[in-house]
């Protein structure tokens, strides 16, 4: 009986540890693209994604799970794939977590961040 309150705690407690790393992947991922998008001279570097993933302990896959929910919600449908309800959600929270902090920083200071903070995912042209 202990044992089975042991496993189910530990179960419990690694849940969140494993939600917490994607969420904060998917930040990164979609603040890659945005800051292809809106920061000239920037490209993504997909290879530095798919890295960052496993370096988190992430499944495989995730970097195209993530790509095309971001590309789902981010052109109403029309390309990428919609993903499961929790990836969904998580792209939307990091879509308004980085507008706001477009709109915080001003662009010209959120690129010069962006280009810091994800050195790997993105690079100059």
């Amino acid at each position: 009986m202990r044992y089975g309150l042991l496993i189910a705690g530990l179960l419990l407690v690694a849940a969140p540890a494993q939600a917490e790393p994607r969420s904060v992947y998917v930040t990164m991922v979609l603040q890659a693209f945005a800051a292809k998008v809106e920061c000239p001279g920037t490209d993504v570097v997909y290879q530095g994604m798919v890295q960052k993933a496993q370096d988190m302990h992430l499944p495989d896959g995730t970097t195209e799970k993530v790509r095309k929910a971001i590309a789902f919600m981010h052109t109403g449908g029309k390309m990428g794939e919609k993903q499961d309800d929790d990836l969904m959600a998580e792209v939307a929270v990091a879509t308004q977590a980085t507008d706001m902090d477009q709109r915080r920083l001003g662009m010209t200071s959120w690129c010069a961040t962006q280009k810091a903070a994800l050195a790997g995912l993105i690079r100059n042209n």
